[in-house]
């Protein structure tokens, strides 16, 4: 069924200089079209390098050279590595510039479980130390940094990490380092990544952090439910970002956009901007559509429509935290259907943890003009949890057109509010006192 809801059809991209000025093919609305998708004049095949796809030979070196081969020759407009049908299994490896990795329909990219010689790399400035562990992390399976005009693309060919070995030293606590996500670009800009199925990430899955005009699109993420931390997308001090029309089913938040941790997201000052997510289906134990909790860079102008959930933890988290900083500000989510969740809508001022000891408890994240609009749910147990923080209540929150029916039982879902002040248009179940007032309906005055 996952591959099924994944399996598209490969879409030309075209360049538009205005990132909310989106592209109408027919009745689609896209906003991928700030990236080109580019017509490589090269390609080489893995095979002309040694690669083998019997699941069984590594094949680091073969991907080394093929891709050392592309930087070396600097031939106009790139070159395209081709992995043809077969199991290629691999050590971590870099990409390089005015490339496009295309796996053929049945290649599959595979991780090594052999973990003694993965290469570590330094903390993310914004970051401070490793997310899990104190000092560096180890490098993404597929990894760049400092790049341009990179594409990750294919007829659905699969890259998969094997993450268990890394989630069962997570469980039992041996963990050295924090784990390597599956993809990570870093300092990058005009990235595309499509009709790819992504398997069982060691942790994150899709990591753009410190980039600009990046388009996923048309791809599959799974990993089993339990696995930890195994985000989908995470935007991490990025801008111009658009995510639209795949399916995500992992053990963590789908999308989730942040932008630094604690007070050093505070001194790098990177917000993550003008983020698009649009038709993702999928499910999980924690949140479809997630902003935090580390976003102490800032988060403004997110646009999350046509969202389809099933089974899952939240169905929207703003999450922050005392020490964060930042501000969290104009956050549309619209159209957007949820099925068997625990919890419609939580806002939260009391999420995450902390690098260190030195976070600053005056460091009060501001969070305002929040809108949620046209959202529909059936088996939500809860509606809404929205909880600020004292001295920095969070406000203009906009509830507009909202229906969250609860599971057969005499109680319907219940709100439970503190510390934010908004209002509601056309809500059901009857929202709280705080997003009730006379005094706050301009918080839905363009909804009205």
């Amino acid at each position: 069924m996952f591959r099924a809801l994944a399996s598209v059809l490969l879409c030309c991209f075209f360049l538009e200089a205005s990132f909310w000025v989106h592209f109408s093919y027919g009745d689609l609305t896209t906003c991928s079209g700030i990236v080109p998708m580019t017509e490589r004049g090269d390609k080489i095949s893995i095979t002309d390098f040694g690669g083998v796809g019997d699941g069984q030979t590594l094949n680091t070196i073969a991907f080394r050279k093929a891709i050392y081969r592309i930087q070396l020759l600097r031939r106009r407009g790139g070159a395209l590595l081709f992995v043809p049908s077969g199991v290629y299994l691999t050590d971590s490896f870099n990409l390089t510039s005015h490339m496009t990795l295309y796996l053929a329909r049945g290649a599959v990219i595979k991780a090594t479980q052999d973990t003694s010689n993965w290469p570590l790399i330094a903390p993310l400035p914004s970051y401070g130390r490793g997310r899990e562990r104190p000092g560096g992390r180890y490098m993404s399976f597929i990894h760049g940094d400092g790049l341009e005009d990179v594409v990750i693309t294919g007829e659905n060919g699969t890259i998969d990490g094997q993450g268990d070995i890394w989630w069962n030293m997570w469980r039992q606590r041996t963990l050295q380092f924090t784990r390597p996500s599956l993809v990570e670009f870093v300092n990058s800009r005009g990235i595309v990544i499509s009709n790819v199925i992504f398997r069982n990430s060691p942790f994150w899955n899709i990591h753009p952090v410190y980039c600009s005009d990046v388009v996923i699109r048309y791809v599959t993420i799974l990993a089993p439910p339990d696995s930890p931390n195994t985000d989908g997308i995470d935007p991490d001090s990025s801008s111009n970002v658009c995510i639209e029309d795949s399916f995500i089913s992992t053990g963590d938040d789908l999308v989730a956009v942040k932008s630094g941790w604690d007070e050093y997201g505070i001194a790098y000052g990177r917000p993550s901007s003008y983020i698009t997510v649009r038709r993702v289906t999928g499910s999980t134990p924690f949140a479809g559509v997630a902003v935090g909790s580390e976003t102490s860079g800032g988060v403004e102008n997110v646009l999350a429509e046509n969202i389809n959930l099933y089974n899952s933890g939240v169905g929207v988290h703003i999450k922050t935290n005392i020490g964060r900083g930042g501000v969290i500000k104009n956050i549309t989510v619209s159209e957007l259907f949820m099925e068997n969740v625990r919890t419609g809508i939580k806002v939260a001022g009391d999420t995450g943890d902390h690098p260190d000891n030195n976070f600053n408890s005056n460091a009060l994240p501001y969070v305002k003009d929040l809108t949620l609009k046209n959202i529909w749910g059936v088996n939500v147990q809860r509606a809404g949890w929205m909880h600020g923080i004292e001295n920095a209540t969070f406000t203009g929150i906009c509830l507009s057109n909202v229906t969250l029916q609860g599971t057969t039982g005499p109680r319907p879902p219940s709100w439970n509010c503190n510390a934010i002040r908004g209002a509601a248009i056309e809500v059901s179940p009857r929202p709280c006192a705080e997003l009730t007032s006379v005094e706050q309906s301009g918080s839905c005055a363009s909804h009205s």
